[in-house]
């Protein structure tokens, strides 16, 4: 299995700008790279990490106790960020990380439904208890539903295509597994899209997840509630891999830094209308040259950083 490789990780612990005696919570905890990194700036501080992947938090269980005890993980979707806190008395924190990437771990495993690389059953749940399924959404999901997820969270230029023809096909057998189901996109697609670099059924497979696992919804509400809860200097860092979640992410941390009437943001405002948050990077934090060639995974990686004045 390969070896889950952190995006960003120097560019994400300089963006936490992490204090030893800070509270810290990584809220897609997954095999712990980027937390690895934070619990060692630690002393007498403490990390919190989320996942709802079980054997994420195994495999991080054990990394971390080979660091330190100060950590303490929760098996929770991050869209639960206030309760979970709430109940062990934490309602104000230093900083949080958000890599909302797929961990390798999770492609590698074929068994998971993730990656059109391997054979297996159309899964992609990263909570195991979710009732929704990949092959749920493909074999029961309406054409112009089926066809819109695939646009709105795959950027996929022929999905209306792409949906026809899967209901066509689930109307002779079912698609079931992850081969059938990219057997039916390239067949759905033209020559030329199918000698193109990359594989053709990349983007369909990444609406799929964000589908399965709501993770658009629950970043929203994640969102809002890290920004509530981080301390006067503390930062919410988010990484994402997928235009979706990116914007989601610019205009939250656009509607809660400028003010209304404002150009671009500069305006002589008032203490009581001053805004209590600012973009820490203007311009997007991108990885370099050299970790795409490390870690091809990186490629698409978009890192923001937002701070409480």
């Amino acid at each position: 299995m390969e070896e889950h490789v952190p995006v960003l990780l120097n560019e994400a612990i300089a963006g936490l700008s992490i204090k030893p005696d800070g509270i810290y919570v990584d809220l897609t905890v997954g095999r712990a790279g980027h937390s690895s990194a934070i619990l060692k700036l630690l002393t007498t501080g403490k990390l919190y990490g989320f996942d709802q992947d079980h054997a994420a938090l195994e495999a991080s269980q054990k990394r971390l106790s080979k660091i330190g005890s100060n950590f303490e993980l929760i098996d929770s979707n991050f869209s639960n960020l206030k309760d979970e806190l709430g109940r062990k008395s934490v309602r104000a924190i230093d900083g949080v990380l958000m890599d909302l990437g797929v961990s390798s771990p999770q492609f590698d495993e074929g068994d998971r439904g993730f990656s059109y690389r391997y054979e297996a059953t159309l899964d992609m749940r990263m909570d195991a208890d979710n009732p929704l399924t990949a092959a749920q959404v493909v074999n029961t999901y309406e054409l112009r539903d089926l066809a819109r997820v695939f646009r709105d969270y795959g950027d996929e230029k022929y999905a209306y295509e792409i949906a026809k023809a899967i209901v066509k096909q689930r109307s002779v057998t079912p698609i079931l597994t992850t081969s059938s189901l990219v057997d039916v996109i390239k067949s759905a697609l033209p020559r030329k899209e199918l000698a193109k670099k990359g594989h053709p059924a990349k983007q369909v497979f990444q609406a799929l997840r964000i589908e399965v696992n709501h993770e658009l919804e629950v970043l929203e509400i994640a969102l809002k509630d890290a920004s509530s809860m981080l301390k006067r200097g503390g930062r919410l860092v988010v990484i994402t891999f997928h235009s979706g979640e990116d914007r989601i992410v610019k205009n939250f941390f656009k509607s809660i830094t400028i003010s209304e009437g404002s150009r671009h943001g500069v305006i002589s405002l008032t203490p009581q209308e001053e805004k209590e948050y600012r973009v820490v990077n203007r311009k997007v934090v991108v990885p370099s040259e050299e970790e795409i060639l490390r870690n091809h995974r990186a490629q698409s990686a978009k890192m923001r950083i937002l701070e409480k004045k």
